[in-house]
């Protein structure tokens, strides 16, 4: 069973929290109105009643701003609600290895990063260009130049075969057709989940230090199926 290394939430807990501090405040509010209506009351001038008008009005406010906190109180609920189902199907992909929309990657120092793309015509050239962290071009070779869908395997090298370090890199598909014209493409990198997050009620798997959204996962298959795909193009430096 996979463990879960980081689950954290944000946001919907401070809203809730917000909603139970506007709660104690009116309640507090109107203990406070109550004690000064009853003393005013009681100290009246009998033959000089006072006019009720104004306390009627500003009950009728109480009652008003006491509705709008039972409604943001019944709408954190039901986010609660969501995100909890949402947050449910996320803890499914803990533990395995996913494929998702970016240009940005995690390399954990040790296992290579499959990186697929998407070429919107025949390319004439293709270059796969990886940068590190500090924007420097760490790695740089041909790459596949087929319309659709091309995989590359990086396994954690520079250009000339040095090992590379743990940490988040940047690729970039640099492809023209015969006409010379950057042909538009998108990327689609892998990485393993070793966690989950929630930031103002969005949830996003982790990646190594990145927070991957749901929406952008595309394929998840635990590391055996992993292991034993053999359809991808390796890189020469391994």
């Amino acid at each position: 069973m996979a463990t879960v290394d980081t689950v954290t939430t944000t946001g919907v807990a401070s809203s809730a929290a917000n909603t139970t501090n506007a709660q104690a405040q009116l309640s507090e509010d109107f203990s406070q109105f109550l004690t000064l209506l009853t003393t005013q009351l009681q100290n009246q001038d009998p033959l000089s009643p006072m006019d009720s008008t104004e306390f009627t009005n500003q009950l009728v406010q109480f009652s008003q701003v006491e509705q709008q906190i039972n409604s943001n109180a019944k709408l954190d609920n039901l986010v609660a609600l969501q995100l909890s189902s949402i947050s449910t199907v996320a803890l499914g992909y803990v533990g395995m290895d996913i494929s998702y929309v970016s240009s940005d990657m995690n390399f954990d120092g040790t296992n290579p990063v499959e990186i697929n793309f998407a070429l919107g015509s025949e390319a004439v050239t293709s270059k796969i260009n990886i940068y590190d962290e500090e924007g420097e071009l760490v790695y740089s070779k041909d790459a596949p130049k087929n319309v659709g869908t091309n995989s590359y395997t990086w396994n954690g090298t520079d250009s000339n075969g040095n090992a590379l370090p743990a940490g988040t890199y940047t690729v970039k598909i640099d492809a023209l057709d015969k006409a010379g014209t950057a042909i538009d493409n998108s990327t689609v990198v892998s990485g393993h989940v070793k966690g989950i997050e929630t930031q103002n009620g969005v949830v996003y798997v982790l990646v190594g230090d990145r927070a991957v959204p749901l929406a952008s996962i595309v394929n998840a298959t635990t590391p055996e199926q992993t292991a034993a795909e053999t359809d991808t193009t390796t890189d020469a430096t391994t």
